[in-house]
């Protein structure tokens, strides 16, 4: 069994404040004129940085490239007006800055796992994703392995494990094929107010570049924290995750 610990945790950079701020000024960009086009010489200036120093630095702080970042901020709101708005298909495509239907079709369908009129559907019957819960104590926590460092269909392996927030909990997935890929845990809880952001999972974790050499299972720690502005949205359409019916002795377990 592979087993990768807190020491193959996800090593971000200790970026200087100054230059983290930067980068959330970006990403803040991002979030306001993503139905716009925008450019890397535009990015950067909102960072106020020069255009290569940003694009280094975006990607350290954030796992993925500025334009990657966008390109999952457009679909995380194509998402959230499929399910708060009743505008058409079409409108919402060109409403996250698609000119072409086919081609946001495809791309939401790759990244969210079901094209947008089943995701719809399954949001109009049942919520889609994850169902907040009253404490932070317990979650059901959502780990799976995936080939991005953006948590987007289709995952390699996953499962869905009870974990207590701020505790370190160990996770089993089973039959991970040889490669190298990023581990992603989810989870939700009502301890924050939604927005435009915030109204997917509050609390993850990541651990990048994890190495299997042959197909096996593998054994990941684990600890949730608050979701940061510089982690990119998620996309994939989450299992219902309910919230813990009891209190019960969770943290530490072995999923």
């Amino acid at each position: 069994m592979a087993v990768v610990t807190a020491a193959k945790r996800r090593a971000v950079p200790e970026a200087h404040a100054a230059t983290r701020e930067s980068i959330e000024r970006a990403i803040e960009h991002i979030w306001e004129r993503y139905s716009e086009p925008v450019s890397l010489d535009e990015l950067s200036k909102s960072a106020l940085l020069s255009r290569f120093h940003f694009a280094r630095t975006f990607r350290e702080i954030t796992g993925v490239t500025p334009g990657r970042f966008l390109s999952a901020v457009r679909i995380h709101q194509a998402k959230r007006m499929l399910v708060d708005t009743p505008r058409t298909i079409t409108d919402i495509s060109s409403a996250v800055g698609y000119q072409s239907l086919g081609s946001f079709t495809n791309y939401f369908t790759q990244s969210v796992g079901m094209p947008p009129s089943q995701f719809r559907h399954l949001a109009e019957g049942t919520a889609v994703g994850l169902h907040p819960s009253e404490n932070c104590s317990g979650l059901r926590v959502y780990v799976g392995v995936f080939p991005t460092p953006i948590l987007q269909s289709p995952p390699i392996a996953a499962k869905i494990i009870d974990a207590a927030y701020g505790h370190p909990f160990d996770c089993v997935l089973p039959d991970v094929p040889p490669g190298t890929w990023f581990v992603h845990a989810v989870a939700s809880t009502r301890a924050t107010g939604p927005d435009r952001r915030t109204d997917q999972p509050l609390f993850v974790d990541r651990r990048d570049a994890v190495t299997v050499g042959a197909p096996r299972d593998l054994r990941v720690s684990l600890r949730l924290r608050p979701r940061r502005p510089t982690d990119p949205p998620v996309l994939l359409a989450l299992p219902d995750l309910r919230p813990l019916p009891t209190a019960r002795p969770i943290a530490g377990r072995v999923g």
